[in-house]
């Protein structure tokens, strides 16, 4: 009972993250598991693009994610209105997963997924990855700014666990 109280004030505080930004579908390529009991991480989608159609993705970029705490590249830069497919590789050991959102919002999640480590994301601006494992994101970055990225497995964002998109 206690447990399932937990995860309903869980529940509604990200419910009131999505009031704040705009809910993704469901429907990144990947490894997924558990999930957010059915919702998506606000995205602030007007800030950092929308997903992209994979048919259209002009390049693709492969993306290492390491237990170093680093992704290899950690600096990506696209033009505005590109559709990128990230592939994504997790080389380590250990679980990693690559969330595209601004600074405030990953680090927002980021501080939840602190107090339930347990949580998974199954949006189409992340992907998460046990170890071993390959998948991709296919995003459109609209315009022009910094989206940035990170691994919000617990520790591993405070590690030094992130990286940003430049779009021109």
């Amino acid at each position: 009972m206690k447990g399932n109280l937990l995860r309903t004030s869980q529940a509604a505080a990200c419910a009131a993250l999505l009031a704040i930004g705009l809910a993704l579908p469901a429907h990144a390529a990947g490894e997924h598991g558990g999930g957010h009991g059915g919702h998506a991480m606000p995205a602030a989608a007007a800030s950092i693009g929308k997903p992209g159609d994979p048919a259209r993705a002009t390049r693709t970029v492969d993306v290492d994610m390491a237990d170093s705490m680093r992704f290899t590249p950690d600096r990506i830069e696209v033009k505005a209105g590109e559709t990128v497919r990230l592939n994504v590789r997790n080389s380590g050991k250990i679980r990693h997963e690559l969330v595209l959102g601004t600074d405030a919002d990953l680090k927002a999640h980021y501080d939840m997924m602190m107090k339930d480590p347990g949580m998974r994301h199954e949006e189409a601006n992340s992907i998460s990855l046990d170890a071993g494992k390959s998948g991709q994101i296919v995003w459109r970055f609209d315009k022009a700014g910094t989206v940035s990225f990170g691994c919000l497995e617990p520790g591993h964002y405070a590690a030094g666990m992130k990286g940003s998109v430049t779009v021109m």
